[in-house]
């Protein structure tokens, strides 16, 4: 069996750690969102066809030819032109076939791909209360009837986690689709198609975890974590560092909590970092606050943050500074001796 993965896009809702990153590059757990779908699919698939388009080489370079007993084939989407355009781009490649389609940026589990599988067509749900985030699905009983994108009243709370089981007959949905506002064909809208003349069952989710802003990073590596500090090969612990990820070749000489911390990382003595996402390649003297609530603007949406201190971006040097909570910090800023709120650019 193949699994289609879409990771093409260029996430601005997750910067600044993806200004210069693809988004399924993150880590948690010191893996990237990429490397924990396709380990929770060993055993499952035997390809993965992989639509690549931001940054496509750094995902190339890091995965390779193959991940385990899978084979890695990547596409080249060269206009981010929707989710359904990047399907469509891997028709060659599964044409015939029954497949998966999952997104390369949230995280899935295998019990829950498993149970999708015991279905001709299905899709991955999830009961939530912030419905008007998502995709939610009108269902009659275990069948859905239709979606309806981010709905601004309540229609229904079961989410769409973008987790799909599909045959051929997607991609003739996908042709006969509309151009968005966006300008791109959207994955959502052929659903719709596809489910007027098929029967495709709905499976709750046990986990999934949507990785949309910085901070729900934090959440999930909690969750995926399997020890209380996950360290990296060549990282040097001298200081205090509880309930953590800390990823390859950094010095932590400071305290450090509740955090993720990048790869060629140097945390210096005295300094203190909480509920914070830290970038690869930082050099930080100083002392990021935390608070219990914090508010962040994203889009012009306030979002309401709990237990969150900062995030640094790749290649910061911040020496001797105070970073207030909710402070954003752009990759390769420099600051020395100061404080800092709100966004940090250079």
């Amino acid at each position: 069996m193949k699994a289609v993965i879409l990771a093409a896009g260029k996430s601005t809702r997750t910067y600044p750690l993806t200004i210069h990153k693809p988004k399924p590059m993150l880590k948690v757990g010191n893996k990237t969102l990429l490397e924990h779908n396709l380990e929770q699919l060993v055993d499952i698939i035997d390809e993965a066809v992989i639509i690549v388009g931001f940054h496509a080489d750094k995902i190339k370079q890091h995965l390779g030819e193959n991940y385990e007993s899978i084979k890695l084939t990547y596409i080249d989407q060269k206009e981010q032109l929707g989710t359904g355009h990047a399907l469509l781009q891997a028709e060659p490649h599964v044409k015939g076939e029954r497949f998966i389609v999952l997104m390369g940026d949230d995280l899935y589990f295998r019990g829950d791909m498993r149970k999708c599988l015991r279905y001709p067509l299905s899709v991955l749900v999830k009961r939530v209360e912030n419905y008007g985030d998502f995709g939610v699905f009108i269902q009659k009983e275990d069948k859905v009837l239709d979606i309806i994108e981010k709905p601004e009243k309540f229609i229904s709370d079961i989410a769409n986690t973008a987790f799909y089981v599909f045959n051929e007959k997607i991609f003739e949905s996908i042709k006969k689709c509309s151009t968005s506002e966006r300008g791109e064909v959207e994955l959502t809208e052929a659903f719709r198609f596809l489910a007027l003349k098929e029967d495709i069952f709905s499976v709750e989710a046990q986990v999934w975890l949507p990785i949309v802003y910085p901070w729900s990073l934090l959440e999930a590596d909690q969750i995926v974590r399997d020890e209380d500090v996950k360290v990296g090969e060549n990282s040097e612990i001298i200081g205090k560092v509880f309930d953590c990820s800390i990823g390859n070749n950094c010095k932590i000489e400071g305290f450090v909590k509740n955090s993720i911390i990048g790869d060629n990382v140097h945390i210096h003595r005295d300094a203190v970092v909480e509920d914070s996402i830290i970038g690869d390649n930082v050099n930080f003297v100083g002392t990021i606050k935390t608070r219990d609530k914090v508010e962040m603007k994203m889009k012009g949406k306030t979002v309401e943050v709990i237990n969150f201190g900062a995030v640094i971006g790749d290649g910061a040097d911040l020496q001797n500074v105070l970073l207030q909570p909710g402070t954003m910090v752009w990759p390769g800023v420099k600051k020395e001796g100061v404080e800092l709120k709100g966004l940090i650019e250079k």
